[in-house]
């Protein structure tokens, strides 16, 4: 390496765009401070014992959001505080969930502090990250439980193992694009989209678990399918270009 070369950090946020130093996270009672940047960042106050452990209960998350009525005369920061507090709630009950199935990361909260950037981070490299993690952890000897957005795995088995993939019925959702005007179009339906329609087991398995293990450890060569993406999918390539942008110049939070 060329020391030469070599001016500072890669990405120089870490140090010159911090709005206070994260000791008074360690030298101060850590529920207290969560409590603290509940309210700052989402304006609302967890009642005690919602805040645990750097998690807060998606009970206490939804009682806030409820009670918020969103209008065309409702303050700009009321309008993003609320925004915060549902992506947080999308953050660890959909895209994120831990095997708790009740309590949410506060984590995020640094993340979604400054809205406008949050847009800007590959949240879905960060989502598979997760399910990875998850993923690895589950596999370990004694464990019962596992979390990340196990509804992509689903749909990567449907749509790869075909012993293990239903029949399907009339899709309830519209794939492709939307036009709402000349110059406004909807992107068309995600790819998961696709299994929303009715389903039939007639030659697959449903959800005897011992079976399924079974169909797994027998499986044939041709009962894969061996392609990791159809590159001629206009569902997958909208979402790569038109309904994204800036894609490749995102970065994992």
């Amino acid at each position: 390496m060329d020391r030469r070369a070599v001016y500072g950090p890669r990405d120089g946020t870490v140090l010159s765009q911090q709005s206070q130093h994260r000791s008074d996270e360690i030298l101060y009672d850590i529920d207290e401070v969560l409590q603290a940047k509940c309210a700052d960042v989402y304006r609302f106050r967890t009642r005690r014992g919602s805040v645990e452990g750097f998690t807060v209960a998606v009970k206490a998350i939804i009682e806030h959001i409820s009670h918020v009525h969103i209008t065309p005369d409702t303050p700009h920061l009321t309008v993003v505080q609320y925004a915060r507090a549902v992506a947080l709630l999308l953050l660890g009950g959909t895209m994120c969930p831990d095997s708790s199935g009740n309590l949410v990361s506060l984590l995020y909260l640094a993340k979604l502090e400054d809205i406008v950037a949050a847009r800007n981070y590959s949240w879905g490299s960060a989502v598979l990250a997760f399910l990875y993690h998850e993923l690895c952890n589950a596999s370990e000897k004694g464990k019962a439980a596992i979390g990340g957005a196990l509804q992509l795995v689903q749909i990567w088995a449907w749509s790869r193992i075909i012993p293990l993939c239903p029949g399907l019925g009339a899709p309830r959702v519209h794939m492709g694009q939307h036009q709402i005007d000349n110059n406004r179009v909807l992107p068309g339906a995600p790819y998961g989209a696709m299994w929303n329609c009715e389903h039939t087991f007639t030659r697959t398995v449903r959800t005897t678990v011992r079976v399924i293990r079974d169909i797994l450890d027998e499986m044939q060569y041709d009962q894969f399918i061996w392609q990791p993406y159809d590159m001629e999918s206009n569902v997958i390539m909208a979402y790569a270009g038109d309904f994204n942008p800036s894609y490749g110049d995102q970065y994992v939070p």
